[in-house]
């Protein structure tokens, strides 16, 4: 009896999770609505202001918003920072979908536009489904779960596909090898994988190639 009861709580709050992880959707769905065209960049939190990829995620957030792009960032402090700081100057909206984490990610001062997500892939989806084209600085295990999310969905055509362009070549060569020198040889990729991404150095570039692709 005690055994049923149990079983029975659980299923209870199991379904008042689905009404939470809905509404968090609906939330995310009605404050993004109109931010297209829109591109996400990531990046870590752990980059502070001087460090060249958070100025160079200034630039390049800046110089898309005067080509017209929004900017989406995850809400917090170093690359998401940097981000929205450049939307902003740029004039474009700045959104920020920051997340709850155990020890409070502080949403930075920039974005105009916030939204805020106790799930992670409800987040995720709000990268993806709002964004025309991805924008990765370096970054650690968060930012490695979202290029690879965007990648794999584009690989298996469950998404359309969009550019997904890696800055920094120094941060991002040796996984890129990994990728060639293991995932290829072995053929558990096909070699127009590779082709999925681009890497660079040159924040004019990484604006070139999105306004090449993307059609305002």
């Amino acid at each position: 009896m005690e055994k049923q009861y149990i079983i029975d709580a659980m299923t209870v709050r199991d379904s008042w999770r689905l009404f939470k992880i809905l509404a968090e959707f609906v939330d995310g769905f009605e404050a993004l609505t109109d931010i297209d065209p829109a591109v996400s960049i990531f990046g870590s939190a752990r980059v502070r202001p001087g460090d060249d990829s958070y100025d160079k995620a200034v630039v390049i957030a800046r110089r898309l918003a005067e080509s017209g792009f929004n900017i989406i960032t995850g809400g917090g402090p170093g690359i998401m920072e940097a981000g929205n700081k450049g939307a902003r100057d740029g004039g474009a909206k700045s959104v920020g979908i920051n997340i709850q984490l155990p020890m409070e990610q502080i949403a930075n001062p920039f974005a105009t536009i916030r939204q805020e997500f106790k799930y992670f892939f409800v987040r995720k989806v709000m990268f993806l489904k709002y964004a025309q084209a991805y924008v990765a600085m370096e970054g650690g295990l968060g930012t490695l779960d979202e290029v690879f999310e965007a990648l794999t969905l584009i690989q298996t055509r469950r998404m359309r596909p969009f550019p997904v362009i890696l800055v920094g070549r120094d941060y991002w060569c040796g996984l890129l090898e990994w990728v060639r020198n293991v995932l290829l040889a072995r053929k558990l990729i096909s070699p127009e994988d590779l082709d999925l991404v681009t890497l660079t150095d040159d924040p004019e570039e990484v604006v070139k190639t999105i306004r090449r692709t993307v059609v305002l």
